[in-house]
């Protein structure tokens, strides 16, 4: 492995405790530490781990954060409350996505509030220099990445704000989904928010840096009885395709826009300008675009990334994600499609290497928790 590659508060941790560490977007993380199977169950059922330390964590502060993301993001971010977490899309001018963020509107103890973005670990860099080339030197805002001197865990299952409850000094259950606070956590001044992306309740946890392995080693101790467990990026990735939650990269990128992923609900055109909005405004319009879909295969091949999607022996789209679910117990996929076949109901074909396996568009998400 190549010694270039970034390294986690927890890497020592994970290469301790049989961590098959891969290259992600530069950063050496854990791809699973047994049965894939096995952690992507421990989530649904009771409590998983997730070393997310690799996300980018960006701190915008000053009077003109909220005007400077409003101008940036295609969610306004102004009146957004504090102790609030909104998902939202950063765009090019021609509306194609930079990233997919949450924005978090925090107190600190002090009673200032500032803004924090959480962006995908692979776009940090590039949606740090967008923001720099977009700042005006009027907007009395200020951009700090803090991505290095803290660290990102995620608690995620139906146990897993019963586990946190004595470790958080917040109150987890008054916390509504998508909301945030400063607290401490196992001792530790840190942000716990009720967010996640594996499709069950649960929290992220961002603490200091130096205070990551104490948290890791305390949760997963307290946890023990309970069923938690470290779990793996490619765990983490079969539970977001069930829950169908986009990944950069896949069914996200900058040739996508947010109207054409099925993103309408995070763009916010009303009364407010925005960088992208003039090309999406125009993308609305246009009849005939294609649509993001979720396909059900009738075998049990695996659709991978970039495999056509077929009707008639024509072409119709393309998988962007797929996999064998370990919940549903079938192959499932996102996929783009042309949208007279996005219809739930309508059969086609993934060409798996020359292969016609027959399938069916079914409504997303292709899991849904009962806890959250």
């Amino acid at each position: 492995m190549s010694g270039a590659l970034n390294q986690t508060p927890l890497h020592a941790w994970h290469a301790a405790h049989g961590g098959r560490m891969v290259d992600f977007a530069g950063w050496s993380m854990p791809v699973q530490y047994g049965s894939i199977i096995d952690e992507h169950q421990a989530t649904r059922t009771a409590v998983g781990l997730f070393d997310v330390s690799h996300m980018g964590r960006l701190r915008i502060d000053g009077p003109g954060g909220a005007a400077l993301l409003d101008r940036l993001l295609t969610r306004k971010v102004t009146g957004l409350g504090p102790g609030k977490i909104r998902y939202s899309l950063v765009c090019k001018e021609d509306g194609g996505i930079l990233d997919d963020v949450l924005v978090y509107h925090l107190r600190q103890p002090q009673d200032a509030l500032y803004h924090q973005l959480v962006v995908n670990a692979s776009n940090r860099e590039k949606i740090v220099n967008w923001f720099r080339s977009q700042m005006r030197a009027d907007d009395e805002a200020t951009l700090t990445d803090q991505t290095v001197e803290t660290a990102m865990i995620a608690v995620q299952g139906p146990s897993a704000l019963r586990l946190l409850e004595p470790l958080v000094g917040a109150d987890l259950g008054g916390l509504a989904y998508y909301s945030g606070a400063e607290t401490s956590i196992c001792g530790h001044r840190g942000i716990v928010s009720r967010t996640g992306y594996t499709g069950e309740d649960g929290c992220e946890l961002i603490v200091p840096a130096a205070a990551a392995v104490d948290v890791w080693t305390r949760v997963l101790e307290t946890g023990k009885d309970q069923g938690a467990r470290a779990v793996g990026l490619a765990a983490r990735d079969t539970l977001r395709l069930e829950a169908a939650m986009p990944l950069y990269g896949h069914e996200l990128n900058e040739c996508i826009d947010p109207l054409t992923a099925d993103l309408a609900c995070a763009v916010n055109f009303s009364g407010r300008d925005f960088v992208g909005r003039e090309a999406l405004l125009v993308i609305q319009a246009k009849p005939g675009r294609p649509r993001r879909v979720g396909l059900e295969l009738v075998g049990r091949r695996i659709p991978r990334e970039h495999y056509p999607i077929v009707v008639g022996g024509e072409k119709i789209g393309e998988v962007t994600s797929g996999t064998f679910s370990p919940t549903l117990q079938k192959s499932i996929a996102m996929a783009y499609v042309q949208p007279q076949f996005a219809e739930v109901g309508t059969e086609v074909a993934v060409d798996i290497r020359g292969a016609m396996e027959p399938a069916h568009v079914v409504k997303l998400p292709f899991y849904h928790s009962r806890a959250k």
